[in-house]
C-alpha cells in the first residue's frame, strides 16, 4: 500500500466520520465522534483488506482512490476540466444539506491490476496477464460482503450504530453509476450483484426500520 493509497483512505475515514457524526458534532457529544470516527476506520479498513486478500489470491494488485467523477454527460465536450473529487463532495452536500440525516458514505473506488507473478504462474507471458472483469467483480464484492459481515456481527454485538453506518455503506457503493464498487461488480456478474444488492437492501431497510 503506496502513500497515496494510505492518504486517500485517510480522507475517508474523516469523510465517514464526519457525515456519519454530523449531527452529534452539532450537539457536542464528542465521545460519540470519536466512536463513529473507530467505526470508520473498522468499515474501511476491513473492505480494503478484503479486497486485497482477495486480489492477492487472484496474482493481482488493488489500489484504492477518492471516487472521482469526470464527465456528467453524453455528449464529447460534457466533462471537468480535471476530476472531481465526488466521493467528497456529494456525501458532504447530502450530509450538510440534510443536517446529518441523509448518509452517502460513497468515498472510494478501486483499480486492479495483474501482478507479474501472474502471468508467468497463470499464461507464461504478459499478453494473456489482464484481469477479466469477472475477476475484478469478485475483487469489489468481497468488500461488500465484509461490510455486510460487519454490519451482521456489530448489531449482534450491540453496536447499533456501527451496524447502520455499515449497512449504509454497503448500500450506497453498491449503486452502478461511475465507477463504485456496485458498477464493477455489475460488470463482472450481474448474478453476484443482484444478490448482493438485495441483501444490501434488506440490511438498510432493517436498520431504518428498528430506528437505529
Amino acid at each position: 500500500m503506496n502513500r497515496t493509497e494510505l492518504t486517500h483512505l485517510f480522507i475517508a475515514v474523516i469523510m465517514f466520520t464526519i457525515i456519519g457524526a454530523l449531527s452529534f458534532i452539532f450537539k457536542g457529544d464528542i465521545i460519540i465522534v470519536i466512536q463513529v470516527f473507530l467505526f470508520s476506520i473498522i468499515i474501511i479498513v476491513f473492505s480494503v483488506f478484503a479486497k486485497k486478500l482477495i486480489a492477492y489470491s487472484l496474482d493481482a494488485n488493488v489500489e484504492h482512490k477518492i471516487w472521482g467523477v469526470y464527465r456528467y454527460g453524453f455528449r464529447e465536450h460534457n466533462h471537468f476540466k480535471k476530476e472531481a473529487p465526488a466521493g467528497i463532495f456529494l456525501p458532504l452536500f447530502f450530509s450538510i444539506f440534510t443536517l446529518g440525516l441523509i448518509k452517502i458514505p460513497a468515498f472510494l473506488t478501486y483499480e486492479t491490476r495483474a501482478l507479474k507473478s501472474r502471468a508467468a504462474k497463470r499464461f507464461g507471458f504478459y499478453s494473456y496477464s489482464e484481469m477479466t472483469d469477472w475477476h475484478n467483480g469478485l475483487i469489489g464484492a468481497a468488500g461488500i460482503v465484509m461490510v455486510l459481515l460487519i454490519s451482521f456481527v456489530g448489531y449482534l454485538l450491540g453496536y447499533e450504530y456501527l451496524a447502520k453506518l455499515a449497512a449504509y455503506y454497503a448500500f450506497f457503493n453498491m449503486i452502478p453509476i461511475s465507477n463504485l464498487d456496485g458498477t464493477q461488480i455489475l460488470f463482472g456478474s450481474r448474478v453476484i450483484w443482484t444478490a448482493l444488492a438485495l441483501v444490501c437492501v434488506i440490511f438498510t431497510a432493517y436498520a431504518l426500520l428498528l430506528g437505529i
